[in-house]
């Protein structure tokens, strides 16, 4: 058999995203940085085709350009159509090219999951002339298929035509060479093609992929609706071109700003997408909007609505509302509670749902009043249920409203162009709220029973270690431990170590998702109902030796020095330094086991994806700590240091 090739539809005019389509043709309208056809030929790119064509009518210069600079460009050739050939024309113009062997054909709009392999297989095993890649697709099902899923009518027929069932075309097809001799010069369709292959007692069978993720972006709702998506699917909350400058511009969630972009400081970016070209300008406001260089199209947000709406908490805090009321559901994290924002044209909130059974309501409710007294800003309280709510809500939620900290983690602050001395200010300011609850909070504890109470002790450190083993090393990298027994000796000599070192109030869980930044630059903490007394450099491991924001070691020598010098000052003469910052590689070690656990779990057990593309860095801290510590935990160090950083997802 002759290789694979693979054709691409892109000449169209891409009518219906105009005026976005005015300025660049479909084919390269990019998604988070990436101009959509080179998704599709990533997607081609899964079996083994070896030459990809494309044609070419509008903007032909522009994806010339592009093909120039893909990585990949020797394996493309082009196709230009003075007039538009159609969908079949474009065929028959390449047919040279096409000839010799069976290829796939892919529109230049749609993003799926479809396997193409599976379609291949198919197209081959049935001896078919074209096989289709179809699914049940209201909006578009005009396809008719027999029982053995055999193309026998294309059209929206008045009646169910008996004994056929109709679906939807996804764009996505695998002919064989013989279906080119049945095209004619010049313009044709395609779908007139298929009949004329029936006709001529060719098979034209189909695979139905009904279920498979599936979108054709070339609606502006449609286009913006799949970015926001992937967004969401790859954890983040903004996108920025590492091109764009966003110093002094306020970001909300949602946010995505194209290479070509231009920001102006003092800009405010919500739920909108800035293409080449678009001017961000001082002093506006730009949300639920694509913009470009003359342009900008309204987009409609989608509402949420709680499990059961806490109406009389809500009602409190709105008072007489100036306006509409609106929901919308936030967040990207991996807990069981949901977070919906609820604003009007003056007010705005967030409102927690936890199940009735979360064991962290309460504790969140009394660790918010005694932070808050003590400066850790953290959110303000503006009402709650009780802590045991009498009686419970049918839907068995319970829910707390909270001041609004706005969409931008430091995670997310990070993503954007930021000068360095800015980016080690707001790191300062971070430290100065962890130096506050290592110290200040501390010495106070007692005014917090509950927490004072809870020690991060053995106990809580061996479950961390075993979690590491159960879902990373065996769970998600299915690794075989040599001797279980020497390894959970090594464990337990770790943990008596960690919980020995003297404890202060921690947080636990102190990185840059749990950090929110307000006005550019003030940090106010968030996901504190987990804190315990522990080990203070647990909470600077979890900060300084961040997975999800990774520093240089000169960058994060200095802050250590920071956090180091702003203890002192507290402490004075009795901070031994040399004693703590022996404490900080067991942390270290601990807490990296304990997180690449939870990516484990959070991956494989609850199913969020994106958490898998934290897993390189965090095992590349933790190869660093076992290769420091191998004589002392030899037992770990065989377990981890060829460990492949590399996760299939």
């Amino acid at each position: 058999m002759k290789e694979i090739r693979a054709f691409i539809l892109a000449a169209g005019l891409g009518e219906r995203l105009r005026p976005i389509t005015d300025h660049l043709p479909k084919p390269l309208l990019p998604i988070l940085g990436r101009p959509v056809i080179e998704r599709v030929i990533e997607r081609i790119a899964a079996v083994p085709v070896k030459r990809i064509g494309i044609n070419l009518h509008y903007k032909p210069e522009m994806i010339r350009e592009w093909v120039g600079t893909f990585d990949h460009s020797g394996d493309i050739e082009l196709f230009y159509e003075k007039a538009i050939l159609g969908t079949g024309g474009a065929l028959k113009n390449a047919e040279g090219f096409l000839d010799g062997s069976f290829f796939v054909v892919h529109n230049s709009d749609i993003l799926s999951d479809i396997s193409l392999g599976v379609l291949i297989e198919r197209h081959l095993s049935e001896g078919n002339c074209v096989t289709l890649a179809v699914h049940d697709h209201h909006t578009f099902n005009n396809v008719w298929i027999d029982e053995a899923g055999r193309l026998r009518f294309v059209g929206n027929a008045g009646t169910e035509k008996k004994g056929l069932r109709n679906v939807a075309f996804t764009g996505i097809a695998v002919y064989s060479p013989e279906f080119l001799t049945l095209l004619p010069a010049g313009n044709s369709s395609i779908v007139d093609m298929w009949l004329k292959a029936v006709s001529s007692g060719l098979k034209v069978g189909t695979v139905d992929f009904s279920g498979c993720s599936w979108e054709d972006i070339g609606t502006p709702a449609a286009f913006s609706s799949y970015i926001f998506n992937v967004l969401k699917e790859e954890g983040e909350t903004i996108f920025a071109h590492n091109s764009v400058d966003c110093s002094g511009v306020q970001l909300g969630a949602n946010a995505v700003i194209e290479k070509g972009s231009i920001l102006e400081k003092g800009a405010s970016l919500r739920n909108c997408i800035l293409l080449p070209g678009a001017r961000a300008k001082k002093g506006e406001y730009t949300e639920n909007a694509i913009v470009g260089p003359d342009y900008k199209i309204g987009l409609q947000e989608q509402p949420s609505i709680p499990a059961s709406l806490p109406s009389g908490m809500i009602r409190d805090f709105m008072g007489d509302s100036s306006g509409d009321i609106t929901m919308t559901l936030i967040g990207t994290g991996g807990s069981d509670r949901n977070y919906y924002r609820i604003r009007d044209r003056q007010k705005k909130a967030v409102l927690m749902e936890c199940p009735k059974t979360d064991p962290d309501y309460q504790r969140h409710m009394i660790y918010t009043h005694f932070f808050r007294r003590y400066s850790v800003p953290v959110p303000e309280l503006l009402g709650s249920d009780s802590a045991d709510p009498k009686p419970v809500s049918p839907s068995g939620y319970i829910y707390a409203l909270f001041e609004d900290l706005g969409d931008i983690s430091l995670y997310s602050w990070l993503k954007c162009n930021k000068k360095a001395c800015s980016v080690e200010a707001l790191y300062k300011r971070v430290l100065d709220i962890l130096i506050g609850l290592h110290t200040v909070v501390t010495k106070n504890v007692s005014e917090c029973l509950l927490l004072q109470s809870r020690v991060f002790d053995y106990s809580h450190l061996r479950w961390e270690t075993d979690y590491f083993v159960e879902r990373f090393v065996t769970g998600l990298k299915g690794a075989l431990i040599s001797d279980t027994g020497l390894l959970e000796g090594e464990f337990d000599r770790l943990a008596k170590t960690v919980d020995s070192f003297g404890k202060t109030v921690v947080h636990r869980d102190f990185q840059s998702q749990n950090i929110m930044v307000m006005n550019s630059d003030m940090p106010r903490v968030i996901d504190y109902q987990g804190a315990r007394m522990g080990p203070p450099a647990y909470d600077l491991a979890s900060f300084l030796w961040d997975p999800y924001s990774p520093l240089d070691d000169g960058r994060r020598a200095a802050l250590l020095g920071y956090y180091i010098a702003g203890v002192k000052g507290h402490h004075g003469s009795s901070f031994d330094e040399a004693a703590f910052r022996q404490t900080i590689l067991p942390c270290r070690l601990q807490r990296h086991m304990q997180a690449l656990g939870a990516y484990g779990f959070l991956s494989k057990v609850k199913g969020i994806a994106h958490f898998l593309k934290h897993v390189p860095q965090a095992l590349r801290y933790l190869k660093e700590e076992v290769e420091e510590v191998k004589d002392e935990y030899p037992v770990l160090w065989e377990c981890v240091k060829d460990m492949d950083e590399n996760i299939e997802d």
